[in-house]
């Protein structure tokens, strides 16, 4: 019997055009194995809703083809179900097929569905609300609240919105309670971490794994200017662990209290939040594609 497998594409994520993605699943896909279809996103929710009727319909893949926000309403349809992700990543940031080494090249990634090869992650919520990468308040939330307002995507614009925010942003005060334990931390940016990174291969929690239960909770304390260029590239090279101005902690379960609701971005979307916010780690509770591997942790 042929798997069946729903492709929902988001036309507007990322920066390249999308038109030929359906003659390029139709090339790519073995469609002896599968019986494949094709749907493209109309606005936002939309993917999650189309994912839903896919579970109900007795889906075994539902591919997102997309950035991090179109793989977090597909994957919040899927947890917790026997229906597999795939991630074809077209997006901006792409921070979760990098944390799992996926390929970037479409055609390529189409053959990793082929290889139908997968297994068992863990996910995480906010207040209920799931995300499978990263989730954070403070700085990097301004930076995608600010990010989704610019009429251009990309990393350059990225870059940008981060260099404008910088100067006007001012530490807050949170209060932290990690599976019991308490603590109050004046910070610029908490990012509760269930893969290592942003997107870009920017690592914010370069030794998170999505397999081992826990959430890593990364806080960036105050710095200065003259931190700030060393902080950029321990980020970019997978050592932000080892500045001064880190601490990062882990546990199953978080509560983060602030002054005030207030904006955080939930796998890079920005969404206003309550003061409140609880983190849980949900083990193994989302089934994902990828390349054949032995011995990596991902």
């Amino acid at each position: 019997m042929k798997k069946k497998v729903l492709a929902i594409i988001n036309p507007i994520s990322g920066t390249g055009n999308k038109e030929k993605l359906p003659r390029l699943i139709e090339n790519q896909l073995d469609h002896d194995a599968m019986d494949v279809s094709v749907a493209f996103t109309e606005h936002p929710g939309h993917a999650h809703d189309m994912a839903l009727q896919a579970v109900a319909s007795g889906a075994h893949c539902v591919i997102a083809i997309g950035g991090d926000g179109t793989v977090n309403e597909v994957a919040s349809a899927l947890r917790d179900t026997s229906t597999v992700l795939a991630i074809i990543p077209v997006g901006s940031g792409n921070g979760l097929a990098r944390h799992l080494r996926l390929p970037m090249n479409t055609a390529r990634a189409l053959q990793v569905v082929n290889e139908w090869h997968y297994d068992a992650f863990d996910y995480c919520t906010v207040n209920d609300r799931p995300f499978f990468c990263t989730c954070g308040v403070g700085f990097d939330a301004q930076v995608s609240f600010r990010f989704a307002q610019e009429g251009t995507r990309g990393f350059i614009t990225y870059v940008k919105t981060t260099l404008n925010e910088f100067f006007h942003y001012k530490a807050q005060t949170y209060h932290i309670d990690i599976d019991g334990q308490q603590m109050e931390e004046k910070a610029m940016v908490i990012a509760g971490c269930n893969a290592a990174q942003y997107g870009n291969n920017a690592f914010i929690a370069p030794r998170a794994t999505m397999q081992d239960g826990l959430i890593d909770l990364t806080v960036l304390h105050r710095f200065n200017m003259a931190g700030a260029a060393l902080l950029g590239a321990r980020l970019f090279t997978r050592s932000i662990d080892r500045d001064r101005h880190i601490s990062i902690y882990r546990g199953k379960h978080i509560v983060i209290e602030r002054d005030h609701d207030d904006v955080m971005h939930i796998d890079g979307d920005p969404v206003m939040m309550p003061a409140r916010l609880e983190l849980v780690c949900h083990h193994h509770g989302i089934h994902v594609m990828l390349e054949p591997r032995n011995n990596v942790q991902l």
